[in-house]
C-alpha cells in the first residue's frame, strides 16, 4: 500500500533535497537535490500515519515522542525545507475540516466567559526557573530583543530593547507607570533605576514571576517604588497611570478580549498619558493558533494582525501615535535561545526528561522559522488620549536612548538571579 506521507511530502517539496526513510525501511530522496540534505526517519507506521493526517499538530508530537527522527541537519533545518516550498498545495478536504474545526474552536474559547488567564499563564511561565535559566539573558527578558546595531550580543540586544522601549514612553522622575505583564522584574527595575522617584507597579498572573521579582526589586533596594502584584489587568481599578507600558503579553489577551483590553488601558491611563504596547504580529488575520503551540505551549494565546488590533484600540477612544514594525529581531532572539538551549541539553533532559527537551525545541524552532519565513515581526505601537502627549517627530527617541545609555554605563550590574 502507498505511504500516505511518501505522497504527501513528494507533493510538498520540490526544491531543496529531503531523504525520507518510512516506518518499513523503504527511502526515497524527494526535491531537486539543491542545498543540504536533511534526513528524516519515521520511528513506526502510527506515528508515519498520523503525521500523514494531521501535520500541524502530529509532526510536533511525534518529534517530541522520539518518533520523527532527524539523522541529518536538526528540526529547524527540516522545518525550514518544508517552509520554502509552501507555495505547493497540500491541503485536502480532510486537513481543510481539521483547520475549519481549530478555528471555530478556538474563537469560541477566546470569547468564553471562563476566565482561564491565570492557567493559561502558569502553564508556560511557573515552569522551573532553571529551565529559563538555560537560555536567557542576564535580565531573564522573555521577548524580542532589539539588534541595534546588527551583531550585537544577546544581552546587548535586550538592553536595547528597554532602551528602546523606555524612550517611546518619555517616562519622567516621579511618574506613575504601569507594566502589564511584568515577567522577572527586568523592565521596571530598570525603569525605575533610570528614573529617581519613578513610582512603579507590576501586574502578572505569574506565581514564581512575581517571587523572583520581588526578591530582585529587594536586592536593589527598590521595594518602596517598585512593587509587583498577583493581578489580572482585568479586575485593576481605582487607579491612574501616567505610562503604562506592555511587551510580549499582547499575545496571552485573546482576539475575543482586545476590546476589553483597550477599554481597561483607556481607563487606567491619565488623560496626557503614554503607552507603549510591544507585541508579536502577523501580516493578516490567521484567526487561530498552530495546533501545537496551543495544546503544549501557550493555550488560550493568539498572534494578532495591526489591522485586527487597530479597531478595538481606536474604539476604545485610544490615539495611535507611532506604529513600529521590526521585522527579523525576533528571527535572531530565538536563534540565540534555541542555541542556548541545545547547548545545554543535559541540563533541561535533567530538569524534565528527553520529551520536554524536544518539545521545547521544537517550539523554539518552529517560531523562529515563523519569523524568518512566514513574516512574522514585532510591533511597537504608541498609544495616548491626547494628540499633545508627545513630540510631533520621532527625533526624540534617539536623543533619550543617548541618554539612557549614560545611565547604562553606571548602573551597578545585575545580581545573578538565585533559584
Amino acid at each position: 500500500m502507498a505511504s500516505a506521507l511518501f505522497s504527501l511530502v513528494k507533493k510538498l517539496v520540490r526544491k531543496g533535497s529531503l531523504k525520507l526513510t518510512l516506518a518499513s525501511g523503504e527511502t526515497h530522496m524527494i526535491g531537486d537535490g539543491s542545498g543540504e540534505t536533511v534526513a528524516v526517519r519515521v520511528a513506526d507506521q502510527q506515528a508515519e500515519d498520523a503525521v500523514a493526517r494531521d501535520p500541524t499538530l502530529k509532526l510536533g508530537e511525534m518529534y517530541m515522542e522520539g518518533r520523527f527522527i532527524l539523522e541529518q541537519g536538526d528540526i529547524y533545518d527540516f522545518l525550514a525545507l518544508v517552509k520554502q516550498n509552501t507555495t505547493n498545495e497540500i491541503f485536502d478536504m480532510r486537513m481543510a475540516t481539521l483547520l475549519i474545526g481549530r478555528i471555530v474552536w478556538q474563537q469560541l474559547k477566546s470569547r468564553s466567559p471562563i476566565n482561564r488567564n491565570k492557567y493559561n499563564v502558569a502553564h508556560h511561565y511557573d515552569l522551573s526557573a532553571k529551565l529559563f535559566d538555560l537560555f536567557l539573558d542576564d535580565d531573564w527578558q522573555y521577548s524580542c530583543a532589539y539588534f541595534v546595531p546588527p551583531g550585537i550580543s544577546l544581552e546587548e540586544a535586550q538592553v536595547a530593547k528597554k532602551r528602546h522601549i523606555a524612550a517611546k514612553l518619555l517616562v519622567e522622575p516621579g511618574q506613575r507607570v504601569l507594566e502589564i505583564g511584568s515577567g522577572w522584574g527586568g523592565m521596571g527595575m530598570y525603569l525605575a533605576e533610570a528614573n529617581p522617584g519613578l513610582d512603579f507597579t507590576g501586574i502578572t498572573l505569574s506565581e514564581e514571576q512575581l517571587k523572583v521579582s520581588r526578591e530582585r526589586a529587594a536586592k536593589r533596594g527598590l521595594s518602596d517604588r517598585v512593587r509587583f502584584e498577583l493581578q489580572d489587568y482585568r479586575y485593576l481599578a481605582g487607579r491612574k497611570f501616567d505610562r503604562i507600558v506592555s511587551v510580549g503579553m499582547f499575545e496571552h489577551v485573546g482576539i475575543g478580549d482586545y476590546r476589553k483590553y483597550f477599554n481597561k488601558v483607556s481607563e487606567l491611563l491619565d488623560d496626557n498619558g503614554v503607552m507603549v504596547l510591544h507585541s508579536i504580529a502577523r501580516p493578516k488575520p490567521s484567526f487561530a493558533t498552530n495546533a501545537f503551540i496551543e495544546k503544549y505551549i501557550f493555550p488560550g494565546g493568539y498572534i494578532p494582525s495591526v489591522g485586527e488590533t487597530l479597531p478595538p484600540l481606536e474604539k476604545a477612544g485610544l490615539l495611535v501615535k507611532d506604529v513600529e514594525i521590526l521585522p527579523m529581531h525576533y528571527a535572531h532572539t530565538l536563534r540565540h535561545w534555541r542555541n542556548r538551549f541545545v547547548a545545554r541539553k543535559a541540563e533541561a533532559v535533567a530538569l524534565y526528561d528527553e520529551n520536554f527537551f524536544r518539545m521545547w525545541e521544537f517550539y523554539l524552532a518552529g517560531s523562529e522559522m515563523g519569523f524568518r519565513w512566514d513574516e512574522l515581526f514585532i510591533m511597537q505601537i504608541q498609544i495616548t488620549k491626547n494628540q499633545f502627549a508627545v513630540p510631533d517627530n520621532r527625533n526624540y527617541i534617539g536623543e533619550r536612548e543617548a541618554k539612557l545609555r549614560e545611565f547604562e554605563a553606571t548602573r551597578a550590574p545585575l545580581e545573578k538571579i538565585v533559584f
